[in-house]
């Protein structure tokens, strides 16, 4: 509980009024300048959400076969969740290619 409270009133003290006012009034409008910019923006969010996802499913297959108990129906469970995860990664390997396809489809180019 001390601990805490230490922490909140180091918070306090670092956080003072005058840091409020380094920060900008008006919010900065996020823009792109290009679609070759929203498209490459497409590409990064695309790869991180499939790899996030596979991983997710990696380490849910992976507890599952782990946690079975000699349960063969556990086990097939487990071993689908990998393999979708497996899957998963593939997907995220070849969201580039697909979008760069996509990219020169829309007339983008590199």
């Amino acid at each position: 509980m001390l601990l805490l409270a230490a922490s909140a009133a180091a918070l306090l003290f670092v956080c003072t009024k005058a840091d409020a006012a380094t920060f900008p009034v008006q919010p900065q409008v996020l823009a792109v300048a290009t679609i070759g910019q929203v498209i490459s923006n497409v590409r990064t969010w695309l790869v991180g959400l499939l790899a996030s996802l596979a991983t997710v499913f990696l380490t849910i297959g992976g507890a599952r076969y782990l946690m079975a108990g000699g349960d063969p129906a556990e086990v097939e469970k487990g071993k689908t969740a990998m393999k979708s995860a497996a899957f998963g990664y593939a997907l995220a390997v070849l969201a580039p290619v697909v979008v760069t396809v996509l990219q020169h489809l829309v007339g983008a180019g590199s």
